[in-house]
């Protein structure tokens, strides 16, 4: 379970990092943007970690708060999630 877990999460911080990179260079070259809702869909879906840092990395949306505080706090929710997760888990063998 937690095998198929971590794949997940590497695949969606992949395609996170990439659509974080396409949308600067896109910016760049005014060609066709994707839509700050979709980057927050990726980053809910579990990209935020890998979207958070490729941002700080290219200096994209970072002059945009809605993007510096609310990606840092969907990672500390998503990390609370996960951890209340495996408390169960392992308290409660729900898995």
């Amino acid at each position: 379970m937690y095998e198929f877990f971590a794949i997940y999460l590497i695949l969606i911080n992949l395609i996170s990092i990439l659509i974080c990179i396409y949308d600067k260079w896109a910016a760049k070259n005014d060609k066709w943007r994707i839509p700050e809702k979709s980057l927050f869909m990726f980053t809910l879906l579990g990209g935020s970690i890998g979207m958070y840092f490729t941002m700080l990395k290219i200096r994209h949306k970072t002059l945009h708060n809605r993007f510096m505080v609310g990606i840092p706090f969907i990672i500390v929710f998503q990390i609370i999630f996960i951890l209340f997760i495996i408390y169960l888990t392992v308290n409660y063998n729900l898995i």
